[in-house]
């Protein structure tokens, strides 16, 4: 067996090793069960659709009354320091730290009425990655079920020959653990998603693209002659599932390896600088760039971490700059997207693990008032937010309302599960789906697979 150099890993819950993109070998795949998961994913493929997701994940919990859904005729203490400004759609206010993403609000949608009730940030993060309750907290923070795009990458892997299907960029953490919820759990770490690192660093390179020590793409050729010379020599091994998987698996591997597909894809460096500045020369805004570079080139689903939501004081420094850096990066997606006739075909998702309080603190943290700076806002997961535009999804449409103080869902309420069925919707995969859980028991992915009918 060989493998690629994928760099150290470590034991998760499910009892196999992280890996940030895949290994080569029958006893690896034997032991996650590929020839079957295989299967599963040609059976699902919709080939009508060419469809893409980015998630950028706002980790720490941003709050919904200072970007979406501002109340400024609440008291003080509720509507928070900065005002609403209107926005290309009558009716769809956002705040006056967001004037870019303001110009182009006929392109996404706003979700108001999210909720899921709980402001603990593992069990929100669980809930919002994987839909799934199981009991995960601060205390028990291990992943129990699947992460959207892990299910993803197993019913459609890439669009494109060359590409992987699931990829994180700068990395795949949810509120600090790596990959955390986003990670493929019983389905296998393969389906954990590809890390790419920060893009807005010097002399980015991506790591995983290199061969383990020794290894030359000459030799890979070599060895790639020599299993075929092994297939073509054992013809009665032919129909046996777990061949037919190592054939494929090995050629999408290769093909990754040594194609220039996804070496083009990575090199963010090919883009012009005027469109670089404007994205934000940023970890974020980077990021953002190189996911629009990824589902162009043929990933499924491409996730990007923006972290450091967790304001519980000083809220006015921090949204101060962190705002018009997301400001820059989601307008500057839509824009892009839809100037490379991409937005009919890349659903972009923007959403955090909860929202903050509606109701600001005193800024004491435990001590005096404003001793910590500005007031802040705590966790709140009982009304949040969900940005969704692109990938054949209305724009320009506000979906539900929280109520005056916008502590709960007032009209339309929408859970995690609906988000993960609107997904799957654009995606073309079933949002009735099982898994079959540790004990081989068949287990519906999403409890209510209704996706937000309003979008479509």
């Amino acid at each position: 067996m060989f493998q690629l150099d994928l760099g150290s890993s470590a034991r998760y819950c499910d009892g196999l090793n992280r890996r940030s993109f895949l290994k080569l070998g029958v006893a690896g795949m034997a032991a996650v069960g590929m020839p079957e998961l295989l299967r599963a994913k040609d059976a699902s493929k919709d080939t009508s659709k060419n469809t893409s997701v980015i998630l950028i994940w706002l980790d720490g919990g941003p709050g919904h009354m200072d970007m979406y859904d501002m109340k400024p005729d609440a008291p003080a203490e509720y509507r928070g320091i900065w005002k609403p400004i209107r926005s290309k759609v009558p009716g769809f206010d956002v705040t006056e730290l967001y004037p870019k993403q303001a110009r182009v609000t006929d392109k996404f949608s706003m979700v108001r009425s999210l909720h899921h009730n709980t402001g603990d940030h593992f069990a929100g993060g669980h809930r919002m990655l994987t839909t799934k309750d199981m009991g995960v907290s601060g205390a028990t923070n291990g992943q129990k079920f699947p992460g959207i795009g892990a299910f993803v990458n197993r019913e459609l892997g890439p669009r494109k020959q060359g590409m992987p299907g699931y990829t994180a960029t700068p990395h795949a953490a949810s509120i600090g653990l790596a990959p955390g919820y986003f990670g493929g759990h019983m389905i296998g770490a393969q389906h954990d998603p590809f890390v790419t690192g920060d893009p807005s660093s010097a002399g980015f390179q991506v790591r995983n693209l290199n061969l383990a020590s020794g290894l030359t793409v000459e030799k890979l050729e070599d060895r790639k002659g020599l299993l075929a010379h092994f297939d073509k020599n054992r013809k009665h091994l032919d129909a046996h599932p777990t061949t037919q998987a190592l054939d494929k698996f090995s050629a999408e591997a290769f093909d990754f390896v040594m194609g220039p597909t996804a070496r083009k894809a990575f090199n963010i460096g090919l883009e012009p600088t005027r469109l670089r500045d404007r994205y934000g020369r940023g970890s974020w805004g980077q990021s953002t760039l190189l996911a629009r570079r990824l589902v162009e080139a043929g990933s499924t689903f491409v996730t990007v971490h923006f972290g450091g939501w967790d304001h519980h004081w000083d809220l006015k420094k921090g949204y101060e700059n962190y705002l018009p850096q997301v400001d820059a990066a989601v307008a500057t997606l839509f824009e892009d997207l839809d100037d490379r006739g991409l937005l009919e075909t890349t659903l972009v998702v923007l959403c955090g693990e909860f929202s903050r309080t509606p109701k600001m603190n005193d800024g004491g943290n435990g001590g005096a008032p404003m001793s910590q700076g500005t007031p802040g806002r705590d966790h709140w997961g009982n009304s949040m937010f969900c940005l969704m535009g692109g990938g054949g999804i209305k724009g320009g449409q506000v979906i539900g309302s929280t109520d005056r103080l916008g502590q709960n869902p007032h009209s339309r309420a929408v859970t995690p599960s609906n988000i993960h069925a609107t997904i799957y919707n654009v995606l073309g995969i079933d949002p009735k789906l099982q898994v079959l859980d540790p004990s081989g028991r068949p287990t519906n992915v999403l409890e209510d697979p209704e996706p937000i009918s309003e979008l479509f």
